[in-house]
């Protein structure tokens, strides 16, 4: 991630908090073989505004998008494998061949107590 891409994040998580929506923070732990991302990339899922950042895009994304909406309806983290190795019957050039494990965790909204301190 860059140093833009940092401030994006963390003023997304901030403006969440502040407005009080409960987000999901998935970040990558561990990778395998040819991804496209690696290790320490980050992704912000806020249902209400959309995303910040990314773990890769395409399905792998979209695996962690929804570990990520029950990991703010349940507050239990996740760890997701995306999987990218070639399917056999994959016609598509976005495989990238490895695999990667993102761990998605809860991002809190700030109490209204909290807020006004």
């Amino acid at each position: 991630m860059s140093h833009e891409d940092d401030r994006a994040l963390a003023e997304a998580l901030r403006r969440a908090k502040r407005e009080g929506r409960p987000c999901a923070l998935a970040t990558i732990v561990a990778t395998r073989g040819s991804t496209p991302r690696k290790v320490g990339a980050r992704m912000l899922i806020d249902p209400e505004l959309g995303l910040t950042g990314t773990v890769g895009g395409g399905c792998g994304e979209a695996e962690v998008i929804q570990a990520a909406h029950r990991v703010i309806e349940t507050g239990v983290p996740l760890r997701v494998q995306v999987d990218l190795t070639e399917d056999i019957l994959s016609w598509s050039p976005a495989v990238c061949g490895g695999v990667m494990d993102v761990y998605v965790e809860l991002v809190a909204a700030q109490r209204r107590r909290e807020a006004a301190s």
